[in-house]
């Protein structure tokens, strides 16, 4: 038989951490802001809205702050379509310095906020086990929610909202890459896939799941008024870029691997769907995008090397060295017999 606790002895707290992670522009910010107006809490102060995102990002500043010079660091972007980038960021997660570093804060919000924390940024996805780590070490148990909406919708909302530099193919390749890592990343942990479309049809479906398979006591006792001000959160008027394959130029066999990725990354959001038979087409389309990738890099290499070149040959060149001779004035040296003059360039080294 159990002893029960004493009266005077703290009852530990339940912690719990969702992150809320998929490529951006999938509805992360609609899902941790449902989230946060039920309850949770995101760590503050949060990324300022702005007309991409009019009803907030439910980012924490310092989250976006510390990603971004993580893969400054490591020399990954966001969007990086390359199967090496996930190695290149994935090393720094075994960086003590940096593990404590997290654990603190994190430990912190805590502190401050309550157990029960939502943590959103579409770069967070590049260094899951650095923060699994930290939770773990705050005692806190880790879940995540990978929002899911179809790739060509991704990509036109990008066009749309973002800088101009990359198109449709580098966009394309870099969601392939995202969602099979963050889903190959996130299995076996406490996990739920959400579709975009589903939070506008009827969010407490896949929200209230949510709470239910996470244990999250914020939302299990949601108020009717809790429910009214995340209806009037989420408007279904921002979902404003619905595009298919015919509004999206890619490469057959790039759009042959995303649209197959996306129909087996749909079948997790259903009951019962994440199954290891899913898993398994998904562990095959991730080797079949890394074949891909490696083929599109070998072939553009002579482009590689040229733009290597043009930058090399638009640096400055280095200062020459003047020695011996040169560093005599020009009036001083005419005054040496030419006689003299080869004999100092051999004393010096300039003849060959």
């Amino acid at each position: 038989m159990s002893t029960p606790t004493p009266l005077s002895e703290a009852v530990p707290v339940k912690r719990r951490v969702v992150f809320v992670v998929g490529s951006g522009r999938s509805g992360t910010s609609t899902m941790a802001g449902a989230l946060q107006t039920l309850g949770m809490r995101v760590p503050q102060p949060e990324v300022v809205a702005d007309e991409t995102n009019p009803k907030g990002f439910g980012e924490p500043q310092w989250v976006v702050d510390l990603h971004e010079e993580l893969l400054d660091r490591c020399n990954v972007h966001v969007s990086d379509a390359r199967p090496s980038a996930w190695f290149a960021a994935g090393k720094l997660a075994a960086f003590e310095p940096l593990r404590g570093r997290l654990h603190d804060w994190l430990a912190q919000q805590f502190s401050e906020a309550g157990p029960e924390l939502v943590v959103k940024d579409p770069r967070l996805a590049w260094f899951l086990g650095l923060w699994r780590s930290a939770a773990l070490r705050c005692d806190a148990a880790p879940a995540y929610v990978t929002m899911l909406r179809p790739v060509t919708e991704v990509v036109g909302s990008k066009q749309k909202d973002y800088a101009p530099e990359a198109g449709d193919v580098q966009r394309t390749a870099a969601w392939v890459n995202m969602m099979l890592h963050t889903e190959r990343s996130t299995r076996g942990s406490a996990r739920r896939f959400v579709r975009y479309q589903d939070m506008f049809r009827d969010w407490t479906v896949p929200v209230f799941a949510i709470g239910q398979a996470f244990d999250i006591d914020a939302v299990k006792s949601a108020t009717a008024n809790d429910v009214r001000r995340v209806h009037q959160f989420i408007d279904p008027t921002l979902r404003r870029v619905q595009l298919t394959w015919e509004d999206v130029a890619v490469p057959a066999r790039l759009r042959e691997i995303a649209e197959e990725s996306w129909q087996h990354l749909d079948r997790l959001a259903e009951e019962d769907g994440d199954t290891p038979e899913v898993h398994e087409v998904l562990d095959q389309l991730r080797t079949a995008y890394a074949d891909l990738y490696d083929e599109a890099e070998a072939i553009a290499q002579s482009t590689a090397l040229a733009a290597r070149r043009e930058g090399l040959a638009q640096q400055p060149a280095p200062a020459t060295v003047r020695r011996g001779a040169d560093r005599l004035p020009h009036g001083v040296r005419a005054l040496v017999p030419p006689t003299m003059r080869r004999g100092l360039r051999k004393a010096f080294g300039r003849e060959r």
